[in-house]
């Protein structure tokens, strides 16, 4: 199958041409064109010395928030209380540390400065939004991602700090539960993401979860915790997993 190369014009090809998930090359990070993407379960993702590239890859990695498994010895983690959590106070710092973290068998990183300017456009258009654990003043672990409608696309997390990122993606996960943003995509597989519950479906059936998720209002704005830590802990021994 060939692989399509974007103009200036705001349109992807149909998503079932993609070439093992690669589907188009080219084109710009204006907003627009980032929410088209995502709304059709596109993605970007740099390649070393290549143009930008456009992804939709069959299966998709994805989880709903009642799919969440929380491990016991990150349960008693969450319950040392150990860090601060924060919604929407860092983000650029976030995506700053998300680029500069080294991570097993990747050299260097997709996420350049283009990257960060475009998802930080984004996060002031009240569309992107940063999960953040704070040790004091200092930001030790944390996530972004995309929110659009009931669902949100997570891009890229950190830690610093033991358990920083996945004490903060827990709250995350738990509060988008509350506010009724229900899908969570998560691109390709990671064991450590499995660990958490999610699990790879088909393209058409994230496609049709996709189409349902849009339907709900988008909750456009700074986000900021409702869930206090006693209500974090609680859901969280609701979802326990074995070890």
């Amino acid at each position: 199958m060939p692989v399509f190369r974007l103009d200036d014009r705001l349109v992807f090809p149909p998503v079932e041409l993609a070439e093992d998930g690669l589907l188009a090359i080219g084109g710009d990070l204006r907003p627009e064109r980032l929410l088209l993407a995502y709304s059709k379960g596109i993605f970007p993702w740099y390649g070393d010395n290549l143009p930008m590239l456009w992804h939709s890859p069959d299966p998709r990695m994805v989880m709903t928030t009642d799919d969440l498994v929380v491990q016991r010895s990150l349960r008693k983690a969450i319950r040392k209380r150990p860090y601060r959590l924060a919604m929407d106070t860092a983000f650029r710092d976030v995506l700053v540390n998300c680029a500069k973290t080294p991570r097993p068998n990747q050299n260097g990183t997709w996420l350049i400065p283009e990257m960060v300017d475009a998802y930080t456009k984004l996060h002031e258009l009240g569309f992107a939004h940063s999960i953040e654990a704070w040790d004091g003043d200092t930001l030790v672990g944390g996530l972004y991602g995309v929110s659009l409608g009931g669902a949100f696309f997570g891009e890229s997390m950190f830690a610093h700090a033991p358990d920083a990122s996945k004490i903060a993606f827990v709250a995350a996960i738990r509060q988008l539960h509350a506010w009724n943003i229900r899908l969570v995509d998560c691109q390709v597989h990671t064991d450590h993401l499995e660990r958490f519950g999610a699990r790879e479906i088909p393209r058409e059936q994230y496609l049709e979860l996709l189409a349902i998720a849009l339907d709900e209002p988008t909750r456009r704005s700074r986000w900021a915790f409702e869930l206090d830590l006693d209500q974090l802990e609680a859901a969280s021994a609701a979802t326990a997993g074995t070890e």
